[in-house]
């Protein structure tokens, strides 16, 4: 199923997004570090914001699956950018946190599931993804 998503460019490196589908909008802007005033999330920040979302969505769909419960789960990630051989999102570290109720076996269930959401299957070999995962 093809989704669509309309960007506007609204100038001063702004952009306004539209989610068709569901008609819900965002807004980017170029990040501090490239010319912008990093008063939006960035295009590349969208893609950690992506990642987190997904490995938690992906959790959420294997937990729900198993009936396990892992509400108030999150994910925090750090983008560092690379210029080599150019500009990139050269690392993404995340870090997991879910609920230490966990079972030996449900915590690799949730970490199989986390390390193959679709977002971290669509990155390229130039972009470098370290998960860690803590029970709390």
């Amino acid at each position: 199923m093809a989704v669509k998503i309309e960007a506007v460019y609204e100038g001063d490196l702004h952009c306004a997004v539209l989610h068709v589908p569901s008609r819900d909008r965002i807004a980017t802007d170029a990040p501090a570090d490239n010319q912008g005033k990093g008063e939006r999330f960035s295009p590349t920040d969208l893609v950690a914001a992506a990642l987190a979302t997904c490995i938690l969505t992906t959790m959420g769909i294997a937990a729900r699956n198993r009936g396990l419960d892992i509400r108030g789960a999150r994910a925090e990630v750090l983008k560092e950018m690379s210029s080599v051989p150019r500009r990139h999102i050269g690392k993404l570290t995340a870090r997991i946190e879910l609920p230490a109720s966990l079972e030996p076996r449900a915590r690799a269930i949730m970490e199989l599931a986390a390390r193959e959401c679709p977002v971290t299957a669509s990155l390229g070999p130039g972009t470098e993804i370290d998960l860690a995962f803590e029970y709390m």
